[in-house]
């Protein structure tokens, strides 16, 4: 099992970044023999992976961190770097290689601060390895300072310094930094070929595979959730309902209450999962007594790191909202396709009825309007409009169509 066969369905991408550790290779070797390095090099120092939500932008940028790594013997005979069994591939996969650093973040933004400590670790040289890798897996989450900092570092990166950033866009990205990319678009991969990973890699039956990939489309990550956790398809089931719900105002106002106390119980779980283990380490880390008693000039610390976790918690609400507003999407989706008499598969057959029902009872109009209020319910969210009075204003419209 090489590093290339978590990428699916993007043979294209495949192709490129093989080629690129090929001739990373040889601008290695090139660099330590003292001999000319080769003049068509398909490596360059910084990397721009955009692509949809699922289509594995970082999953591309680890498998190319973990092929500049590769230490297989057969590379040598001509074999191509990414082997996924010596050392170098599998510490950089499983996030303990020395010189690869993962980076994303569970807030809102990634500030000034943080990007200066992660410039300052760029500008080492590889302790372990052949390069110095930097995946920032979360790029569009940089603030406009933060860009800035970033830039200085991509413009004039150290030697064997790689910068591999993934965003959903180009438009995510500052322009100043990714013209300095070169830049490597993914597609959403088949539904077919997402069902295949999941029998083939997490031994999903291939009923349930095939359920999953069809009902997100070709997310890779959640088709993996939905057929794994028995909450995630509550959760979905819950949010399926929500279109037969709004026939009045009280309808709408309680289905839009139960998104956000869904989402809300999401954050709570994180919390419960990391937050306690978190406060209790950093308490020892500095020496709290037995009685959990402080030490005096900590209280700083502490409060940093709640306003954290609670920053953490925001978004985590935030994720938990636009997953059920990408289902309620799908489903007007699957309403519309039905009232045009288009022959594309449903992605939630599961409901057949319930999308027989809402298709019969409105218009393509209307649930091109519906699907508009979706929309504008997710860029409101994004403005930090209070999560209850966007999701209400938009259940209310669902329900005006």
């Amino acid at each position: 099992m090489t590093v290339w066969d978590d990428l699916v369905g993007q043979d294209r991408i495949h192709v490129t970044l093989a080629a690129a550790a090929r001739d990373a290779d040889a601008l290695v070797t090139a660099t330590s023999s003292g001999t000319a390095p080769p003049e068509a090099s398909k490596m360059t120092h910084a990397w721009l992976f955009t692509g949809p939500p699922g289509s594995g932008r970082s999953t591309a940028a680890r498998a190319f961190a973990a092929a500049l790594q590769c230490t297989s013997p057969d590379r040598a005979l001509g074999g191509e770097p990414g082997c996924g069994f010596c050392d170098g591939c599998h510490t950089s996969l499983i996030g303990t290689h020395a010189d690869v650093d993962v980076i994303r973040t569970d807030l809102l933004s990634i500030g000034v601060k943080e990007t200066r400590e992660l410039v300052r670790r760029a500008q080492l040289s590889p302790a372990v390895g052949r390069w110095q890798v930097i995946v920032l897996e979360d790029a569009d989450r940089l603030t406009e300072g933060a860009g800035n900092v970033l830039l200085k570092a991509v413009e004039e990166p150290a030697p064997r310094t790689v910068w591999l950033l993934c965003a959903p866009s180009l438009e995510d990205v500052l322009p100043t930094i990714r013209s300095r990319c070169r830049h490597l678009v993914l597609s959403t991969p088949s539904m077919e070929a997402v069902a295949d990973v999941l029998i083939r890699r997490d031994g999903i039956e291939p009923d349930a595979a095939h359920a999953a990939a069809r009902a997100t489309q070709g997310h890779i990550g959640r088709a993996r959730r939905l057929a794994t956790d028995e909450r995630a398809r509550a959760r979905r089931a819950t949010v399926l309902k929500m279109p037969l719900r709004v026939d009045d105002i009280g309808g709408c106002l309680k289905a839009a209450q139960e998104l956000i106390d869904a989402a809300t119980e999401d954050a709570k779980q994180v919390a419960e999962d990391v937050d306690v283990k978190e406060t209790e380490d950093m308490k020892a880390a500095l020496g709290a007594s037995a009685g959990g008693r402080m030490p005096r000039g900590t209280a700083g610390v502490m409060k940093e790191l709640a306003d954290r976790q609670k920053r953490r918690s925001t978004r985590t609400q935030r994720d938990s909202l636009d997953l059920a507003l990408t289902d309620l999407t799908g489903f007007y989706r699957d309403v519309l396709a039905l009232q045009l008499g288009s022959r594309v598969a449903l992605a939630n057959g599961d409901v057949r009825d319930a999308l027989d029902r809402i298709a019969g009872a409105s218009t393509p109009e209307r649930t091109l309007r519906r699907i508009e209020a979706i929309v504008a319910c997710r860029q409101a969210l994004d403005r930090n409009v209070a999560p209850l009075l966007a999701v209400e204003s938009m259940a209310v419209s669902l329900r005006a169509g």
